[in-house]
Order: structure tokens, then C-alpha cells, then sequence
């Protein structure tokens, strides 16, 4: 069960967390002259402290300008810090600061660490923690909340083993989830897909004994400031194997449940869109299959023809994910898109250039998307960082018997990646890989254990921003 923050003008706790800019503050904090003193000692070489007396909890964390992104980071740990002291000894916590903006980064942080995934656990561990509260009427406490939500809900669909979550229940998932949010959800079953030829997520299914799925969702509200549609298209490889070209394990394959974090991330921020209202027509494309060596699986040395028409030798059946979102790109192409961008654990070329602390963009939208998308990373602290998009990457994309191989050299395959994307493209194009970010085999601070719902809050305040500048 998330924490729920609430407003409360008159809260009833006696369980607070100051935040304050400048430690002068202190003598301001409504709180006892002893336990004034009591911090101004304890805080004259910290920059925060936590006390428990006597079953009352109270904290005081400093905090400086929240124009910088790490800075507001900050207050989100201190959330995560407070959550993992407390969750375990009191039922209720207020949040007292000057700053609203302050209360909501803290807010944030410690709603994001109450998610757990215990759907398998015989026995759950308790929680005592379940509100956290502010009498500051401007946070916006519900739209924490939304966001909240849709993040640990994509961090769920993760989270889940292929053994629930195949490609139809993914799809079953989304209409649940999105059935009350005024999104509208199409089904596309494998007989559909058959019917409009889709060679790249049919190659992949070949192994299979469970069908593919395509999903579409639209959230169209009356008041939509576009005229042509934004699309999220989102990776759905809801387990991969590798096929044919095996992953080892365990040291890449135990994770792979987690192929579909792209999937899971743009579902979630359409439905982060409509619960916020976001006033922007949205339209989102999930390709689904697991990617398995069995029955008539594809191999190497194969010649797909894709949904597009272009023919694809692959070179390897564990570059099966840029497949899938192929014939999705190519689909968009039908909505006249304005901008279309993808969300997918491409590579792991991804992870060795940047680590789990950023996603990699690149593509052929105009800069000041690529900027925006920057600026609302460096807010979240749900990060990016942009590379080339060099034709010269194309060269190495080249068959001798296709269009083109679905696999470039040995270097820069995240780039490779996103060129053999862009095959299939023919309108502004962002292309994420989130392979770094978009699963944590250790706790990591809010962002937990298993998935952590990477791109979520990203493309939400992307597409926030983008309202308000249109």
C-alpha cells in the first residue's frame, strides 16, 4: 500500500519534518525552546538530523536553491531516509516548510518509497506509516499522487514474472488500470496482426506458444492544444530469452521480465496524462510478445519483411526488441504524428556508456524537444543525455541481402539501435533507451528494488511542459 499524502489544515500529528533553507530558521519551528536547542547543536556541522523521543518523531533537513536538480534530488532522499527510518514506528507524518515546492520534492520522495512489490510474499511484512500530511494548501497533493501512482503502477507491470504477465495479460492489465481515466483502448489480437503483416513482431513471437498483442491507446481530451497527435511507442518484450541466440545466465537473462519497461512506461504515462488532465492528444503503441527459442522460432540468417515493406536480415535474435518497435513506428506514420517517441531496453551498449543513472536520447526532432526533454529529466531527476544521430552510423546497418541487418557493429550500439529505428520513421522522431535506469537488482534509494518505473515521471513533466508552451 503507497503512502497517501494528504492536506490537512489542521493536521492531528505530533510526528514532523521541518525543511528549511537557512538554519536561523530554526528559532521559527513550532516545536519546544529544549528541542530548538537540542537541533541548533545537533545541526551545526549536519546538514540534517532525525530524532525519536519517546515514540514523537521529528526531523529538520536544510536545503538549498531548487533551481538546481540535485538540490531538489535532495529532498526527495531525505523523504527516502525518513520513510526507511519511520515507516516501521508511526502511523501519521506532517511536513512543515516555507516552501512549497520544497514539501512536494520531500512528499514525493517518500510516497515513491513506500511502493513494495509483495504480490508473492506468503507473509508482508507491516507498515505503520500510511499518511503523510501538509497544511500548505498549494502542494498539489493530488497530482503527487497521480504521478505516484503511475509510476509504482509501471514499476508493477516490471515487477511482474512472465508466468502472469504475457503479452495478452499486459494488454488486459492496461484496459483495467485505464478503464475509469476516459483513455481509449484498442486490442489488436494476433489474427489482426497476421492481417496487416507485421514481419517484425511476428518474427519475434515464431518461438512462442503464447500470441502477440498490439495495443493502442488515445487519450484525446476536448480541450487538446495539438492538432496532430504526439505518439509513445513502448517496447513491449514481456520476457526475452535472447531466442536462438541464447542469453547466459544468470547474468543477463534473470532480469529479463524487465524487457517491457518501455511498455510499462509509456502506459503509464498516458494514464499519468489523462488522471492529470494533461491537455495534449496523446496516442500510445504497444507491440507485446516474449522472445523464446522454441517451436518455429526465427534464427539468424533469416530475411523478415517488415510491416513497412523494407526486408531485414537479422543477424541475431536477441536484437529482437527494435523489431517489434519497427512495425510500431511504422504504424504511427498513419496519425500524422507531430512527434513521435519510443521508450525501450534496447541495448546494453546503453548501460555501458552511461550506467543506471541517465537514459540515452537521440533522433531527428528538432532541438528544442531534445531540450525540453533535458530540462524535465533535470527535474525529475529521471535523466538524459543525448547523443550523435550521424548518418555515418547507418553504413553499418547495411545487408548484403535485405534493406538492412538488424544488428550494426561492434561500437556504439545504442546509436546503431536508434539508426535502424529511424528506417522506419517519417515525421519528428526521440528515441529513449532506458536500459540502464529501468531495473535495480539492489535497493536504490526512492527508486527501490526491481523496476523503478524510469521514464514515467520524465515524459509526464516532458509533456506538462509541452502543454503550457503550446
Amino acid at each position: 500500500m503507497l503512502i497517501t499524502p494528504t492536506f490537512s489544515k489542521n493536521p492531528k500529528t505530533a510526528n514532523k519534518v521541518f525543511l528549511i533553507q537557512d538554519k536561523k530558521e530554526i528559532k521559527k519551528l513550532k516545536m519546544s525552546e529544549k528541542e530548538k536547542a537540542f537541533f541548533r547543536d545537533e545541526l551545526k556541522e549536519k546538514e540534517s538530523y532525525l530524532m525519536n523521543a519517546f515514540g514523537t518523531f521529528m526531523a529538520v533537513f536544510t536545503f538549498n536553491d531548487l533551481k538546481e536538480a540535485s538540490n531538489r534530488e535532495r529532498l526527495r532522499l531525505a523523504g527516502d531516509e525518513v520513510y526507511n527510518e519511520m515507516a516501521s514506528k508511526i502511523k501519521s507524518l506532517q511536513v512543515v516548510s516555507d516552501s512549497t515546492e520544497a514539501i512536494s520534492l520531500f512528499i514525493e520522495g517518500i510516497a515513491l518509497s513506500s511502493y513494495k512489490f509483495d504480490k508473492y510474499f506468503t507473509e508482508k511484512k507491516p507498515v505503520q506509516l500510511k499518511e503523510v500530511i501538509t497544511s500548505d494548501s498549494s502542494v498539489d497533493v493530488e497530482g503527487i499522487n497521480h504521478i505516484v501512482d503511475a509510476t509504482c503502477w509501471a514499476r508493477t507491470l516490471v515487477n511482474e514474472p512472465v508466468s502472469y504477465l504475457t503479452a495478452e495479460q499486459l494488454s488486459k492489465d492496461v484496459q483495467k488500470k485505464c478503464e475509469n481515466a476516459g483513455i481509449k483502448i484498442e486490442v489488436f489480437t494476433k489474427a489482426k496482426i497476421q492481417s496487416l503483416k507485421m514481419g517484425g513482431l511476428l518474427a519475434v513471437n515464431k518461438g512462442s506458444i503464447d500470441p502477440p498483442t498490439f495495443t493502442i491507446m488515445e487519450w484525446k481530451p476536448k480541450a487538446a492544444k495539438n492538432s496532430k497527435p504526439i505518439i509513445l511507442v513502448g517496447k513491449g518484450i514481456v520476457y526475452d530469452t535472447g531466442g536462438l541466440s541464447l542469453k547466459s545466465t544468470p547474468n543477463s537473462m534473470d532480469m529479463m521480465k524487465s524487457d517491457m519497461a518501455g511498455a510499462a512506461a509509456v502506459v503509464a504515462v498516458t494514464y499519468a496524462a489523462a488522471k492529470l488532465n494533461i491537455p495534449l492528444h496523446i496516442i500510445t503503441l504497444v507491440p507485446a510478445t516474449d522472445n523464446r527459442p522454441g517451436g518455429n522460432a526465427y534464427v539468424p540468417g533469416d530475411v523478415i519483411t517488415m510491416y513497412s515493406g523494407k526486408t531485414v536480415e537479422v543477424m541475431n535474435t536477441d536484437a529482437e526488441g527494435r523489431l517489434a518497435l519497427a512495425d510500431a513506428l511504422t504504424y504511427a506514420n498513419k496519425f500524422k504524428p507531430e512527434l513521435v517517441i519510443d521508450a525501450a531496453t534496447l541495448t546494453g551498449a546503453a548501460v555501458r556508456s552511461v550506467g543506471t543513472f541517465a537514459a540515452c536520447v537521440m533522433g531527428t526532432a528538432g532541438q528544442k524537444e531534445f531540450d525540453r526533454l533535458n530540462e524535465a529529466g533535470q527535474f525529475t531527476y529521471d535523466r538524459v543525455v543525448q547523443f550523435p544521430f550521424w548518418d555515418d552510423y547507418k553504413e553499418e546497418l547495411e545487408s548484403s541481402i535485405a534493406d538492412l541487418k538488424n544488428l550494426g557493429g561492434p561500437y556504439a550500439g545504442m546509436i546503431t539501435a536508434g539508426k535502424f529505428l529511424e528506417h522506419f520513421t517519417d515525421y519528428p522522431y526521440i528515441h529513449i533507451d532506458i536500459a540502464g535506469p529501468a531495473f535495480n537488482t539492489k535497493k536504490d534509494k526512492y527508486r527501490g528494488i526491481g523496476g523503478t518505473g524510469a521514464g514515467v515521471r520524465l515524459l509526464t513533466e516532458f509533456l506538462k511542459r509541452k502543454a503550457q508552451e503550446s
